[in-house]
């Protein structure tokens, strides 16, 4: 078997995409979601071997994201399979053409059941990336144990540790987040934020903060601003780029696509400058398609968005 380049673990629900307001009774259609099976997927897209850790329930639900995974090319040969408790599910309610509210169903699920055993076997490899993010902190006190024994032994094994903060409201407080992020953030090679999730990670203004990181064991740290752009943070100074100019129609799965374009540009061995590109590049496939992770790219797709400037799309 191929050695993994990179390993991410989380959990993946099932969510189910209204059309209109759910009270209404529109229709549901059904898709695999989460935030690190989106990062996952998008870099198998682009050619990574990558492997998803979590846990999932023995019911349709669970099966479908086993399926849905594994036809995307991603591994999953750690993941277990729990007959005691349900898959997740996430309801997300197009209420109006501007406006999306996410339900979730995840309290008591598989994925909230994760352990530190669960995980650790995956990084016996040879992986050179572990991806996690604060999501997954967030659900459950074993859960967020299970994140701080892989980003330890994978730090202690010289592996290149990944952290999205992803702070969802809706799972957690900010001091939470901030005191479990704590225990993370110490191992983290590479740091990714909104601009408005510094603070959970770093003291002080945007500036203070990132310099904070950087003299700690973090070698970068990237901000999203969303359609203002992005800037990646290192020793060689700050980088800043726009955002792409697409028709933004989906929003959601935006910063997992950044995420995995960050850890793609760094696994093929490009330059600081060229890991922003990607990762807005793939933010900008991201919010120009509908669903989490739908309509990223593949490699040789990754021209299509440049090639809108010059028509060569079209040809």
């Amino acid at each position: 078997m191929s050695a993994v380049d990179v390993v991410t673990l989380g959990e993946a629900l099932v969510s189910f995409r209204s059309s209109g307001p759910l009270a209404s009774g529109e229709p549901l259609v059904p898709g695999v979601a989460g935030a690190e099976s989106n990062v996952a997927i998008a870099l198998a897209r682009l050619g990574h071997e990558v492997e998803w850790v979590g846990r999932v329930g023995a019911d349709p639900f669970g099966r479908l994201i086993l399926r849905d995974l594994r036809a995307e090319g991603v591994r999953t040969d750690h993941v277990a399979v729990d007959t005691t408790a349900p898959s997740g599910l996430m309801f997300l309610e197009q209420r109006t053409a501007d406006l999306v509210r996410v339900e979730y169903r995840r309290a008591g699920s598989s994925g909230s059941g994760l352990l530190p055993g669960d995980v650790l076997p995956a990084l016996q490899g040879s992986a050179r990336v572990l991806h996690v993010s604060g999501v997954t902190s967030a659900l459950s006190d074993s859960a967020h144990a299970a994140v701080v024994a892989a980003v330890e032994a994978a730090s202690a094994a010289g592996v290149l540790v990944s952290l999205d903060v992803n702070y969802r409201s809706r799972l957690w407080g900010r001091d939470d987040a901030r005191s479990a992020l704590a225990r993370v953030v110490p191992h983290c090679d590479l740091v990714i934020a909104s601009d408005d999730e510094l603070d959970l990670v770093a003291p002080g203004d945007e500036e203070s903060a990132t310099a904070g990181l950087l003299a700690g064991r973090a070698r970068a740290v990237a901000v999203k601003r969303g359609a203002r752009g992005a800037s990646l943070y290192s020793a060689n100074g700050r980088l800043d780029r726009p955002a792409a100019q697409v028709t933004s129609i989906d929003t959601v799965g935006a910063g997992d696509a950044f995420c995995a374009g960050l850890l793609s540009a760094w696994l093929d061995g490009l330059a600081e400058p060229d890991w922003l590109d990607r990762a807005i590049l793939l933010g900008a496939f991201a919010v120009s398609t509908r669903g989490d992770w739908q309509g990223l790219p593949h490699r040789g797709e990754l021209g299509l968005i440049r090639d809108l400037s010059t028509g060569d799309a079209l040809r």
